[in-house]
Parts: C-alpha cells; sequence; structure tokens
C-alpha cells in the first residue's frame, strides 16, 4: 500500500516533534513515523540552557514548562578527591544574547508539550523504517509492516541509530569508551535542596544531580564503560555510591533512595567532527536533525538544547522554501514537480549551512571537557581541580549563549 506524504519526519523525539510543530505553526502539515508504541522518554531529564529556552520560546510552549520546573542560580563543582569546592559559577549572567536562563526540565513533560500541540494524526506510533528508495523527486519511505510513503521531503530525527543518516552516507557514531548511568527519583516529600547545578568529580567519574521540582531529582554519572554492571540497575547504584563516599550524605541520600526501575545506563557515542565538514548534512530533499546530525557526548548538556535549535531552523527554512511563489505560469506538472524539489533543496541546504559549524562547536566541546573532567591521571586531575575548573565551568555557559531566532523571518 502506497501513501502520499508532503513531509515525513522520522522519530517523535524532541527533534522531531519540535521540526513538525513549528512547520504547523507557520501553516504546513507533516507526518512523523515512530517506531515505538508511544513516545519515548528514554534519559528522564535533561538540563535546558538558556538556547534551549531561546527554541522552545519560538515554538510559543516556553512560558508553559517555565512553570513545572525550577530556575537554576548556580553551578556548584566539587573535587571527591581533596573533598573541596572547585568552582562557583552563578549563572545570574549577562550573555551575548541577554539574560542567561537554566533549568532542569522533565523529557516527558517536553515531549508531551511538543505532542499536545500538534493535530491528532501527526504523530504515526508502531512505524519503523527499515529502507529508503527514491522515486524520481519523491523519496519513498518503506515501513516494516509494508506500507510505502511517498514524500516530496524526508527529514531524519531517528536518533544514533539513524537510517535516514546512513542514506545520507554518515558512518555510525563512534564510542567513547565511557557509559553514562542516569536516574530519576521521587521523595514523597520536598527533598530540600536548593535549585543549583551540583557536579562532583573523581579520579575517571563525573557525576552530577539536579533537583526540578520540589519533590523530584535527576542525576546522572559518567565514567569508563563498565561492562559486568550495565544491565543491572541495583550492580549500577553501589557502583555509584562506591565512587561517591567522599559527598555530603544528602547527595548518597538521593542515590539511596532511587528505585532500581529508574535507573539506566547507555554508552556514549559521537560523532567525529570532521565527518560534519564534508557530510551530507543535507542532500537533495532529504535532511537529518538532532542526534542523527550531531550525537555528542553529555559533557556540556547540550544534546538535547541542540535538537531544540535544529528544529526551528529547519523548520523555518524548509518553510521559507515552500511557502514562495512559483515562477511564472508553470502548467506541466513535471515543471511543477521540479521547481518544488529545487525550492526544497535549496532551503535544506540552508539548514545544513546554519547547523553545520554550530553542531561540530559543540560535539568538539563535549569531548574536549569530557576528556579533560574525567581524566584520572595525576597531571588531567591537577589542572582540572585546580587550573581548569572555572574555565570548564564557562565553557556551559559560552556555549548556551546562541540564539536560533524567530520561527518566521520577514521575507518569508
Amino acid at each position: 500500500m502506497e501513501e502520499v506524504e508532503d513531509i515525513v519526519i522520522v522519530g517523535a523525539g524532541i527533534a522531531g516533534l519540535t521540526t513538525s510543530l513549528g512547520l504547523h505553526k507557520l501553516g504546513i502539515r507533516s507526518l512523523v513515523l515512530e517506531s515505538s508504541g508511544g513516545l519515548r522518554v528514554t534519559g528522564f531529564a535533561f538540563t535546558t540552557w538558556t538556547n534551549a529556552w531561546k527554541a522552545l520560546d519560538a515554538i510559543d510552549i516556553g512560558d508553559s514548562l517555565r512553570q513545572q520546573h525550577k530556575q537554576f542560580y548556580w553551578n556548584l563543582t566539587t573535587s571527591t578527591i581533596s573533598g573541596l569546592q572547585t568552582a562557583a559559577m552563578s549563572f545570574e549572567a549577562k550573555g551575548k544574547h541577554g539574560d542567561h536562563e537554566v533549568r532542569c526540565v522533565d523529557r516527558k513533560l517536553l515531549l508531551e508539550a511538543l505532542a499536545k500541540e500538534l493535530p491528532s494524526g501527526t504523530i504515526r506510533f508502531s512505524s519503523k523504517v527499515v529502507s529508503i528508495d527514491e522515486s524520481g523527486f519523491y523519496k519513498l519511505v518503506h515501513l516494516a509492516d509494508g506500507t510505502i510513503l511517498k514524500t516530496k521531503v524526508l527529514i531524519g530525527c531517528d536518533g544514533v541509530n539513524s537510517v535516514v543518516s546512513k542514506w545520507l552516507g554518515f558512518k555510525a557514531p563512534a564510542f567513547t569508551g565511557r557509559a553514562a548511568i542516569r536516574a530519576w527519583v521521587n521523595f514523597k516529600s520536598s527533598h530540600g535542596l536548593e535549585p543549583k547545578l551540583l557536579q562532583f568529580f573523581g579520579k575517571g567519574f563525573r557525576s552530577g544531580f539536579l533537583p526540578y521540582d520540589d519533590n523530584d531529582v535527576y542525576w546522572f554519572f559518567t565514567s569508563s564503560q563498565e561492562k559486568e554492571i550495565e544491565d543491572d540497575p541495583a550492580k549500577m547504584k553501589q557502583f555509584v555510591l562506591s565512587k561517591l563516599e567522599n559527598v555530603p550524605d544528602e547527595i548518597k541520600a538521593i542515590v539511596e533512595n532511587t528505585e532500581l526501575d529508574f535507573i539506566i545506563s547507555s554508552p556514549l557515542r559521537y560523532r567525529h567532527p570532521w565527518e560534519l565538514l564534508w557530510g551530507n548534512i543535507s542532500k537533495g530533499n532529504v535532511c537529518v536533525a538532532g542526534d542523527a546530525l550531531h550525537p555528542m557526548t553529555p559533557d556540556i548538556g547540550q544534546g538535547a538544547c541542540a535538537a531544540l535549535e535544529d528544529g526551528v531552523v529547519l523548520a523555518r527554512c524548509l518553510a521559507g522554501a515552500l511557502l514562495k511563489e512559483q515562477s511564472g505560469e508553470t502548467k506541466e506538472k513535471g515543471d511543477k514537480e521540479r521547481e518544488e524539489y529545487k525550492r526544497v533543496e535549496m532551503g535544506l541546504k540552508k539548514y545544513a549551512k546554519e547547523r553545520r559549524w554550530r553542531s561540530i562547536e559543540l560535539i568538539s566541546t563535549a569531548y574536549m571537557v569530557g576528556f579533560i573532567q574525567q581524566g584520572n591521571g595525576t597531571v588531567t586531575t591537577f589542572l582540572r581541580d585546580k587550573i581548569l575548573a572555572r574555565y570548564l565551568s564557562g565553557l556551559l555557559l559560552k556555549r548556551a549563549d546562541f540564539d536560533c531566532g524567530k520561527l518566521s523571518n520577514s521575507r518569508m
């Protein structure tokens, strides 16, 4: 069975839903394909930096999310080796694009907020893409259930194992040899923590604790990959506690109170930055966004934030191409299709140009910061704790000081 769609977006994650909502607000319909049976909320929560709030405001859901998540005002970094605080950085700073704003956002609430704004039927669940073919100016998207979707535009927001990025010629993301344990804990009564980003560094590991409302805390722990614990939440929990012996009791209590069902581990992967220098972010009427474009390590907390940026920029560039008047009195169907294809191609090239260097910068910074922060050598540890702590903290704000722009521009 073959169906015809103007725009098909593969993946109902942050990038896919943001792109779809951006297009919807500009009057353009899209179909979002999601392989799972519902919205996926792997990861529990994420740090939402200034640049992410600019993007959320561009699609008009920023204010509703602000009401549900506390704003952070400090980033406190402590060495578990010396027990001393190595950096204290205020988020009450002004950047090039206005005041900084940092919160920890519940991933489920974000995805639900995005999905709620979309017209009914926009997201099609249990729709796994297995292959992509070409048919003239269209792409044929083959699903596991035998359905074939014929589309004018194909957008891959299908994560690190993206079928679309593979079609564009990208290699699979590289493994770093590190892993991240992520967890969420709900305290039945108030946890009593102030709204601060608390980070702890030791020999070969980094950990962070982020209270995003009065009762809930998200925490993470990154270290070298430990194969023997990665599928066992109980072992993960004990491993983390063994590494955090020298942290305050209130921090240990967060880990101790975390239920095993809410502890997950995943290997850290990233795209080599040089692949984006010559790789095809777009090709004809196909492009990628989010983790399909720029998988990165979580060391500067920009993966999801960059996906929000992608969605706004992509919707703006694509709408700018699709909403242009057709030139002249084009009568033949083939000529109309060719002209529309060219306009889409130019719109996606504009998107790729805007996102290429931003993606390279974020991937490179995240990898460098992670390398230094998780170093376990004597020299690396000394540099991190004594000399570079404040510089590394400052990089978080520097990379967050970015505005992806409004959803539409005056020329559209």
